[in-house]
């Protein structure tokens, strides 16, 4: 779930919100990560503040934004019937961060991109755990 931070929303009220209108669900956020991403050749970057939640109230909808999934997250997993995480169908770096944020272990982290559209990938990359 994401989206944008809208003029005088801090970034924890805008997740609740995105959370609610994208997943049709409420939960008590858990600031987990900052991340930044630089592409080449534009001049802003994207940073990024990720929450994490183990409860939730409401039922999981399907919208315009996501279908949900759930995913097996571990080796310890009581659902054995679920998959692992897509990790070679998702964006690159999310095999370096997610790990962390689902081992509730705080980061941070930087990616920089080059390229452009569906030519774009990791230049040079840290994360790090606080």
């Amino acid at each position: 779930v994401g989206g944008k931070v809208e003029p005088n929303e801090l970034s924890r009220d805008a997740a609740i919100r995105e959370l609610e209108e994208e997943a049709g669900i409420r939960a008590p956020l858990e600031h987990a990560g900052v991340l930044l991403f630089v592409t080449e050749g534009v001049e802003w970057a994207f940073h990024i503040d990720i929450y994490r939640a183990e409860t939730f109230s409401g039922e999981v909808i399907e919208t315009e934004e996501m279908r949900p999934k759930w995913f097996r997250t571990g080796d310890t997993c009581i659902e054995t019937d679920l998959k692992p995480v897509p990790f070679d169908k998702m964006w690159q770096d999310d095999i370096h961060w997610l790990p962390l944020l689902l081992s509730k272990t705080p980061f941070v982290g930087r990616v920089d991109f080059e390229g452009q559209n569906e030519n774009t990938h990791m230049r040079r990359w840290w994360f790090g755990t606080r």
